[in-house]
């Protein structure tokens, strides 16, 4: 897979396309307002994405009727040398519908340990946990993690 990503101003705003060629605007500045997200947001709505797809994808499967899916990913950073690189993030899937909450705790199992490419790609270099919930209610024993 290749992306380009074409500068669109003389600071730091881009747009960056794959091979699909949809556009995503990435900026960053600490003296206006920023046209696009930072490379460190994007990081953690890949998380994010990543496993949403593949969770509604492992519930559709199952028949499970999810009628509102929201995800919050929240990334704890470190300082190392002059960057500051995500540690951790917390990742809180709230499920709405005729769920199951065992089935929704083994999607949100599957997507994090076996299918979720972007997650995999982070292994070892900054933990993902994960909980979820299901109508409201916390899913026991979601406080899970794939590793770091």
């Amino acid at each position: 897979m290749t992306v380009t990503l074409t500068r669109q101003n003389d600071d730091y705003l881009f747009h960056a396309a794959g091979p699909n060629q949809h556009k995503v605007v990435m900026d960053f500045s600490k003296e206006s307002a920023p046209q696009g997200a930072s490379p460190m947001e994007l990081l953690l709505m890949a998380i994010g994405g990543c496993n949403a797809i593949d969770i509604i994808y492992v519930l559709k499967k199952q028949r499970q009727n999810v009628t509102s899916y929201t995800v919050k990913v929240t990334g704890e950073r470190a300082a190392v040398q002059k960057a500051n690189p995500f540690k951790s993030a917390l990742v809180e899937i709230y499920l709405e519908g005729e769920i199951v909450p065992a089935k929704a705790l083994r999607a949100a199992s599957l997507s994090f340990e076996q299918y979720c490419s972007v997650s995999m790609s982070l292994r070892g270099s900054m933990a993902i946990d994960y909980v979820v919930y299901v109508n409201g209610t916390k899913v026991d024993d979601t406080m899970q993690s794939n590793g770091g």
